[in-house]
């Protein structure tokens, strides 16, 4: 099953970080429908767009990634939540799994980290 075409929702505090993800999931062939500048704004722009999957930044100043994670997962067990870490952040990366995050790739962003991530997580977006 391919998964490009799949609806996409960024969420990251940095403007960079945001824009490359941004390029690269449209050259997977993804549409991102939103992105958050917040791990605050996450929950409801979630409820709002009901993305097929989320990339969620770690650290954010407001609430952190694993919160932010949580909380969508709260309302959405369902969600698809892949986390976005910096080298160094392990233990937060642990955190946001066992809160429900379903993988994570390491900045820099490249596509193919993107695309493999997806990949193993196929089974999740057969029902959607």
């Amino acid at each position: 099953m391919s998964l490009a075409g799949r609806r996409a929702m960024v969420v990251d505090d940095s403007v960079i970080a945001a824009s490359k993800l941004r390029v690269a999931l449209e050259s997977l062939g993804h549409t991102v429908v939103g992105s958050a500048a917040s791990g605050a704004d996450a929950p409801a722009l979630y409820r709002d767009l009901r993305p097929d999957f989320v990339t969620m930044d770690i650290v954010m100043p407001d609430m952190d990634g694993v919160q932010a994670t949580r909380e969508i997962l709260s309302e959405f067990p369902d969600a698809v939540v892949i986390m976005v870490t910096s080298l160094g952040q392990e233990r937060m990366v642990m955190d946001a799994l066992k809160a429900g995050a379903l993988g994570y790739i390491v900045k820099p962003i490249k596509a193919e980290a993107i695309s493999s991530t997806l990949d193993r997580l196929t089974s999740r977006f057969e029902n959607r």
